[in-house]
């Protein structure tokens, strides 16, 4: 793999005390570990700290790691109170730090890697739940069109723009892909309406503060407008998969634990959105996994191309098979 360029820290001060309001340095930055596709740092400064994301450095997908897109979301949704960190600037002169890349507030809170949330109570576990579920209920709730963000998504097939990401960055033949790519559009349930779709929405991509209370959502890569019940079951998808220490709760006690069961999520999204979502989780459930599979496919790729971010890039590579035949299994629940 080839080694990252270092970011030019002066040329990114200049740049923070012309366009953020309030930036006095002197400042560090650090790299954060986690996250595979925009990589991530902190700004320690003399005025505070402060978050920047950037594209990843090298050859990529040509619709991938729009962090402009990220930023412009962000502006919109923090004027409405929405849990999102403020954002300061965007620079899209790449020729700064080598990428664009946008700066916003360090939020308060930390991300909980561990679905069973092993620091809290089952009281405060249930709650963490159901403001988890209810933050994504209200950013389905919100117009997009009151929202400034009415041309967001793309024109078109949602899902024929995920095979043609897959397409993108197909290293190998699988064939439950193959199999998936002929289904999925065949079956598409009726969408009840559009909705601005975070596209990760899972715990570890919230923060929250020392007493459970959610506080910020993160990760916005892969937001877009689409089909609510597509994002909501990105995130019911974690009761169906193994628990293994991150997000995934499937063989966990979660009424001992304090975690509501699928069919209360369900219910409670249901509720608060007013989108249906009985009898239809097994399809959505196969489209989020093939989906999946397409993500960690263009990791993958990365990898062999060596601009992968992420230090376990290269195991989350090995999952693409795997993803396939839980989607293509999901598909035959649901009629394939």
């Amino acid at each position: 793999m080839s080694v990252e360029p270092l970011i030019d820290e002066a040329a990114l001060g200049r740049w923070l005390e012309a366009y953020v309001e309030g930036f006095a340095g002197p400042f560090t930055l650090a790299k954060f570990p986690s996250g595979q596709s925009n990589p991530t740092y902190r700004i320690a400064a003399a005025s505070g700290d402060y978050v920047l994301r950037r594209k990843p450095f090298g050859p990529l997908l040509p619709s991938a790691h729009a962090v402009d897109r990220e930023y412009r979301l962000l502006a919109a949704l923090h004027p409405l109170s929405f849990p999102v960190p403020r954002p300061f600037a965007l620079c899209e002169d790449a020729d700064v730090i080598g990428a664009i890349f946008y700066v916003m507030e360090a939020a308060r809170g930390r991300s909980y890697a561990d679905g069973a949330l092993p620091d809290f109570d089952p009281a405060t576990r249930g709650a963490m739940y159901g403001q988890l579920v209810d933050t994504l209920a209200d950013l389905h709730n919100i117009d997009p069109v009151a929202a400034e963000l009415g041309d967001f998504g793309k024109p078109g097939n949602y899902f024929e723009r995920w095979t043609r990401q897959y397409r993108d960055s197909e290293t190998d033949y699988l064939p439950a892909m193959e199999r998936l790519i002929s289904f999925l559009p065949e079956t598409l349930p009726e969408q009840s309406r559009v909705a601005i779709v975070h596209g990760d929405y899972r715990i570890d991509n919230v923060l929250f503060d020392g007493d459970g209370t959610l506080t910020a959502v993160l990760d916005w890569e892969l937001a877009t407008l689409g089909d609510p019940l597509a994002d909501f079951s990105y995130l019911a998808m974690q009761w169906m998969m193994p628990a293994d220490g991150a997000a995934a709760l499937a063989g966990l006690d979660l009424a001992a634990l304090g975690i509501p069961s699928l069919k209360a999520i369900a219910a409670r999204y249901a509720e608060r959105s007013g989108v249906p979502v009985a009898g239809q989780l097994d399809w959505y459930f196969a489209y989020n996994l093939f989906r999946l599979a397409g993500i960690v496919q263009g990791i993958k790729k990365r990898v062999l191309d060596g601009t992968a971010s992420n230090a376990r890039a290269a195991e989350m590579a090995k999952k693409v098979p795997m993803l396939a035949e839980a989607a293509w299994s999901f598909a035959q629940k649901a009629g394939a």
